[in-house]
């Protein structure tokens, strides 16, 4: 448990980093593929609510830095209209909200029901990205929730979505090689064969 734990942690360093070369699909209205966010999405449902905390505090807390080490208010190519004075923490709570949001579909999960998980991940990151923008919008002191602000909220989620499934196929992988059971499928079919070789 405690080695897939820490490579979790070592696998969001690793999307942070690759999420710098991600780049924004102007033909979709500037959506982009959230990695960090998709890999605490995608582990959230594998571990519990402790290291799932501690997994957003860290994803949020490395968002929030990222941000705030940029421009103020955040990546213009992201927002257009930037809020001057976003507070640093936010993150934090909206990745824990979210990942208590998949905790909920836990046990379908580990009943081999993966799927499940692929469209909650899009539904995760829909409702973060809302969320946020909506502290953007009174932090900026008005509200402006155009179209096309819902299309790159659309577009964003499900383009996430789409790889939600190669993530949980890493993670899948990960569990395998240091023996961490994310499945109780994978429980059943590991008593069955010891009742075999009895």
């Amino acid at each position: 448990m405690i080695r897939y734990s820490l490579s979790l942690f070592l696998l969001v360093l690793f999307a942070l980093v690759a999420q710098q070369f991600i780049p924004v699909l102007t033909g979709l209205y500037n959506s982009r593929l959230l990695l960090v966010t998709l890999v605490f999405l995608c582990a959230s449902v594998t571990v519990g609510p402790p290291v799932m905390l501690a997994l957003a505090f860290i994803c949020g807390f490395l968002w929030d830095a990222q941000n705030a080490l940029g421009p103020p208010g955040g990546d213009p190519e992201v927002y257009k209209f930037q809020a001057e004075s976003l507070r640093f923490g936010y993150s934090i709570i909206l990745y824990g909200a979210i990942g208590y949001l998949m905790q909920g579909i836990q046990p379908l999960f580990r009943e081999g029901k993966w799927q499940f998980s692929t469209i909650l991940v899009g539904v995760s990151i829909f409702i973060y990205l809302v969320a946020e923008y909506l502290i953007i919008n009174f932090v900026r002191g008005d509200f402006q929730f155009n179209r096309a602000t819902l299309l790159q909220i659309s577009f964003t989620s499900v383009l996430t979505m789409l790889f939600s499934p190669v993530v949980f196929w890493i993670l899948f992988q990960i569990a395998e090689r240091f023996g961490h059971e994310i499945r109780f499928e994978g429980l059943k079919k590991k008593q069955r064969r010891r009742r075999l070789i009895a």
